[in-house]
């Protein structure tokens, strides 16, 4: 089934079982607590906390859509045959409360587990053609808090006709959701899976978790479901790799053609970035140094900076706009811009040119380029470590290693931060804020080593996952960290290991903790971090760790990072639809 086709029928299935069709929302949230669109069900947020009413503003409260979403999960891994950072979600919502939850009901009213349960198998089975054999399921075992939900099993089991053998009974970490943050509505997810690839994720809101900690049944039942649309085509189309399928192709063979003989991760990566920047601009985004513009800049400065490397003499842009444009123009019209994402393309390809030029003259000066000269031309003529590498003298560059460069780097920030006065003291210490929970001196100062963790942990998160990790929740005792952030799916093995390295690497070097006080409109100027969700005062205190971190927060700290000790991730695990809970603890 090509991609066009999954599309539409995915729509025209669900308008027919009464919902309203949404258009994507913009790549750019209105959620502040975010930097892009991660995830479906994110526009509608608040229809899920009864802040706007679906049935009002819609004429329905159910809704399906196609989500633009944008994910900057660790840039680095695209180039397999998965990971990607602009993809789309489908998906199809309810906000309660539920009518009669019979899959006949083609009404406007609310739904629940019996009517998302059937209208998901019949689009899988009997619209997408998927054979009975290949489909299996998972349903929340239930543990010591939340039953076992039977229900959703009994659907599965005893009226669709799935075997035992093909329900998979999961853990809380996989099969529930919420809530964000340690109040607010949250229940049991039963994922659907073809060929042992999960395609459709199903949430069912149907418990309040209050904040005492208890779960109790609500009536303002919720569905909230998605399904990832690039692994389903390829699910469809019998790729195991999403850039063979139709999406990605006619990209392929452009740059092919345009660049033959690249080795297949170039290609992908080129293929991945070149089809998110242009969806970034065309959603008003422009190059820049911070946030959103940061993360198109990295992305465009790497296609120009694997044009060099690769002697690429083809100019990507246009030709490749024109692709997109063609694949994705009549589904999201704002692609159409051409002339106007053209320019924002070309402007950044002379910046980086220019930079490059002056970089490449200067380079020829140095008989040996170390971490400090390679600091000195990355400073100075924006040139990256990896083109210096490249574009350097063999034999001047074949000491130079990235640890090097980043030393160097380090010391500059933490000269540049030497006007601001280092000290510690003055907090008046509160035990139990809420946050931190000690009962003695000696609980006490490991509650503010772990305090101290949780800021290196955010730094860490946002390095590995991307800018769109933000704080969610936290809970810090004498024993362990509790960091809740905002994320959309599971962290690999691999990123969990990385972020842990990361903690520890900054922990070693002994970077200073200190705080600044100013006011708050000051401090927002910073760009420091700050939990979203907490009303602040009109004087605030900035935290900065070294030069790498900076939030908003009243302490305590510890003087340096060196007596934080060794840092370990015990455990990695959902929150809710979009919210990852990370529980660490320290080893002296």
């Amino acid at each position: 089934m090509l991609s066009e086709e999954i599309r539409q029928s995915f729509l025209d299935f669900f308008k027919k079982k009464g919902h309203k069709i949404i258009p994507s929302s913009s790549l750019i949230p209105d959620d502040v607590s975010v930097l892009l669109t991660t995830a479906g069900m994110q526009q509608f947020k608040k229809y899920y906390t009864g802040e706007l009413n679906a049935l009002r503003e819609f004429g329905s409260q159910r809704t399906a859509s196609i989500q633009k979403c944008f994910r900057t999960t660790d840039i680095e891994e695209v180039g397999d045959r998965t990971h990607l950072t602009f993809f789309e979600m489908l998906g199809n919502f309810s906000f309660g409360p539920a009518g009669s939850d019979n899959p006949e009901d083609l009404s406007a009213a609310g739904y629940f587990k019996r009517s998302a349960i059937f209208w998901a198998y019949e689009f899988v089975a009997d619209v997408l053609g998927i054979n009975f054999e290949r489909i299996a399921i998972s349903v929340f075992k239930g543990d010591n808090e939340i039953p076992f939900d039977e229900e959703s099993y009994k659907i599965w089991h005893d009226e669709i006709g799935l075997p035992k053998d093909k329900i998979i009974l999961g853990e809380r970490a996989d099969n529930f959701w919420g809530p964000t943050g340690d109040e607010g509505p949250c229940g049991p997810s039963s994922e659907i899976y073809v060929d042992g690839v999960e395609i459709w994720n199903l949430v069912f809101n149907e418990y309040y978790k209050e904040k005492n900690g208890v779960f109790k049944k609500t009536g303002n039942l919720g569905v909230d479901t998605g399904m990832g649309f690039e692994r389903l085509a390829s699910v469809l189309q019998g790729k195991d790799d999403v850039f063979e399928t139709d999406i990605f192709m006619p990209l392929i063979a452009k740059i092919n053609e345009l660049a033959p003989g690249l080795e297949q991760k170039i290609i992908r990566i080129l293929a991945d970035h070149l089809r998110s920047s242009i969806f970034l601009i065309s959603d008003g985004v422009r190059p820049s140094n911070k946030e959103t513009g940061y993360i198109l800049r990295r992305l465009l400065r790497r296609i120009l900076a694997y044009s060099v490397k690769y002697d690429i003499h083809a100019d990507l842009f246009p030709e490749t706009l024109e692709i997109i444009n063609d694949k994705f123009g009549e589904i999201y019209p704002e692609i159409k811009k051409i002339k106007e994402i053209l320019s924002v393309l070309e402007e950044e390809r002379l910046k980086f040119e220019e930079a490059v030029s002056r970089g490449v003259k200067e380079i020829g000066k140095y008989p040996e380029i170390d971490g400090k000269t390679a600091f000195y031309l990355y400073e100075t003529f924006g040139l990256p470590f990896e083109l210096i590498l490249e574009l350097g003298p063999k034999e001047a560059v074949k000491n130079l290693g990235r640890k090097d460069f980043d030393k160097e780097s380090q010391k500059h920030q933490e000269i540049s931060r030497a006007g601001i006065t280092k000290k510690f003291g003055g907090h008046g210490l509160i035990l139990d804020t809420g946050e931190l929970k000690a009962v003695d001196e000696e609980e006490m100062k490991k509650v503010i080593r772990l305090h101290t963790a949780t800021h290196l942990l955010q730094w860490a998160l946002r390095e590995v996952l991307g800018n769109e990790v933000g704080q969610t929740g936290s809970d810090i005792n004498a024993e362990r960290l509790r960091f809740d952030f905002s994320f959309g799916r599971k962290m690999t093995t691999e990123e969990i290991k990385k972020t842990e390295e990361s903690v520890n690497q900054k922990i070693q070097e002994n970077l200073p903790v200190y705080f600044k006080e100013m006011p708050k409109s000051e401090a927002e100027k910073t760009g420091a971090l700050r939990f979203f969700k907490t009303q602040y005062p009109e004087v605030v205190k900035v935290y900065f760790i070294g030069f790498i971190s900076a939030e908003f927060c009243g302490g305590p700290h510890v003087n340096s990072t060196s007596e934080i000790g060794k840092f370990k991730i015990t455990k990695e695990e959902s929150v809710s639809a979009g919210t990852r809970r990370i529980k660490a603890t320290l080893i002296s």
